[in-house]
């Protein structure tokens, strides 16, 4: 019976301490996927404050929390000694992100001075 009573409350307990990444988020958070063959020395989201560093060709950056995101926002990719903007016109009908993992997937393309986002959800 000792060990009925034992096995039950270990099991209990492994259950109710098991907690989801997704169980206590307040914010939308965010992270860099980059897409591109080359390194990203520093990638802005939004305000300054918000600064992904050295995210290298094909890894994630850390997640950060933001108050307000978006599915696109304003953009800013520091590679070596070049900026490429990606500047959104408004946000007029977009609806912003509820709390919960999301990924801003950047792809800068080597020679043509262009950038590009893909949203995902995590």
């Amino acid at each position: 019976m000792k060990k009925v009573f034992a096995l039950s409350f270990l099991m209990l307990f492994f259950t109710l301490s098991c907690t989801d990444r997704d169980d206590e988020v307040g914010q939308a958070n965010i992270r860099i996927k980059n897409t591109s063959s080359v390194t990203y020395n520093s990638v802005q989201v939004g305000s300054s404050e918000n600064v992904h560093s050295n995210v290298s060709a094909g890894d994630y950056s850390d997640y950060i929390a933001y108050e307000t995101a978006n599915r696109y926002a304003y953009i800013k990719i520091d590679i070596a000694t070049e900026s490429y903007v990606l500047q959104p016109i408004d946000f007029v009908g977009e609806t912003p992100l509820g709390p919960g993992f999301y990924t801003y997937e950047l792809n800068y393309l080597e020679g043509t001075g262009q950038a590009s986002l893909n949203f995902v959800v995590d």
